[in-house]
């Protein structure tokens, strides 16, 4: 298996995505709100959970995948990085359904960012030949 750490994070998290569609879908009928929000708060918070999911998620995976791919599944940094991630998440629509500001979703947010720079900053490392085993291309 070429990236086994990048597929258990996103395995897990597309349990999670999909845990997150069915509860819009829900309010959706409830509701019987077929486009939009309807005006109703907690299918917005819904949507919103939904969709903040769907918006850094997939990068964040991509970024996994291809640091997995360039620099092996050797290092426990990425194990702990698809965990964190997962964690966070869970935090974040945790969060969007309690009154803002609250530790939930504060924490999801901060450690997601946190993960996101610092999977970019890894993957650039690789990409210009400063990682223990990436040479690139234009080299």
């Amino acid at each position: 298996m070429l990236i086994p750490a990048t597929l258990l994070t996103a395995g897990t998290l597309g349990i999670v995505f999909f845990v997150l569609s069915l509860r819009v879908v829900q309010r959706r009928l409830a509701g019987m709100v077929s486009m939009g929000d309807g005006g109703d708060q907690r299918l917005l918070e819904r949507i919103r959970t939904h969709g903040n999911f769907a918006e850094h998620v997939p990068f964040l995976l991509v970024l996994m995948a291809g640091i997995e791919l360039t620099a092996g599944h050797h290092s426990p940094w990425l194990w702990i990085t698809g965990g964190t991630l997962v964690l966070a998440r869970i935090s974040h629509a945790i969060g969007m359904s309690r009154p803002s500001p609250n530790a939930f979703r504060s924490v999801g947010v901060v450690v997601t960012f946190t993960l996101m720079l610092g999977l970019s900053l890894w993957a650039l490392a690789l990409g210009l030949g400063l990682g223990p085993s990436a040479t690139p291309d234009f080299v």
